[in-house]
């Protein structure tokens, strides 16, 4: 039986799970999670604790309970019921406190709440990633803070949305399809912004597996066409001297912190 485990938070619980997928990605074991956010009531933090509880019962192992939780009443509910408890945030803010010499003063919803610092920086940039998407639109790809080029299915769409959700970039995309590989060349929009621009690439096998799934046996999801098509995407990459990654075997977190990584665009976490 996989062993069983809770994430809870008085807010999102996204920093819980965070945390705790990291530290539980270490072990070689499948894991049983529940995630449980917005536990702003010592009513509701009873209620997950008859959960917890009854979790302990029925498999005879206390669940592990990763929590961020800021009000202390509520916390010592989850602290008191059968389980393994990982405290992320107190185990770290007390020690800063000492080394800062400064009180924390925390706020619900401060980490992921619409009034953190930059909300509207991200919404923003969300907006513009999905109406600058596949190249909808050229219009307005000066305002754009990095452009992904590549091939159809490259992975271009989840790149630029990740960037802009997690970071606040304004990251617009641009497709090269089967019509332009005669003469493949930049637009003029894209040649005006050269240095925004960055380049995906992927396997062609893999590529080719995708697109099957998509649009299966046609002259789209070939083996043949996608390796023509990635031979000469790559070939114009280094042609005009853009940088590129090849995707294949990560995923889009990897994809953007290497493009981050790569090109020297500031990260914000909002």
């Amino acid at each position: 039986m996989a062993p069983k485990v809770f994430y809870i938070s008085d807010g999102t619980a996204i920093t819980a799970e965070v945390f705790g997928h990291a530290v539980l990605s270490q072990f070689p074991i499948e894991f049983e999670a529940l995630t449980i956010p917005f536990v702003e009531t010592v009513q509701r933090a009873q209620k997950v604790k008859q959960q917890i509880n009854d979790c302990f019962i029925t498999t005879g192992e206390r669940p592990l309970v990763f929590h961020s939780i800021i009000n202390p009443e509520i916390r010592n509910v989850i602290f008191s019921s059968e389980c393994v408890d990982y405290d992320f945030l107190n185990t770290f803010v007390a020690p800063l406190e000492q080394h800062l010499g400064v009180q924390a003063k925390p706020i619900l919803h401060r980490t992921h709440g619409k009034g953190n610092h930059g909300y509207e920086t991200r919404i923003d940039a969300i907006n513009y990633a999905m109406e600058n998407d596949d190249g909808q639109t050229m219009k307005h790809m000066d305002k754009a803070d990095i452009i992904l080029l590549g091939v159809s299915r490259c992975g271009k769409t989840p790149s630029s949305l990740y960037l802009s959700m997690q970071f606040g970039i304004k990251a617009a995309n641009y497709p090269f399809t089967e019509d332009d590989m005669d003469n493949l060349k930049l637009p003029e929009s894209l040649k005006r912004n050269k240095s925004k621009l960055f380049g995906l690439t992927i396997d062609p096998q893999r590529l080719h597996e995708i697109r099957q799934s998509r649009m299966e046996n046609s002259r789209y999801s070939s083996l043949r066409q996608c390796r023509l098509e990635v031979k000469e995407v790559e070939m114009m990459y280094k042609r005009e001297r853009i940088p590129f990654v090849n995707t294949t075997n990560h995923s889009v977190e990897e994809i953007a912190t290497k493009i981050l990584d790569i090109t020297g665009l500031e990260r914000h976490m909002f």
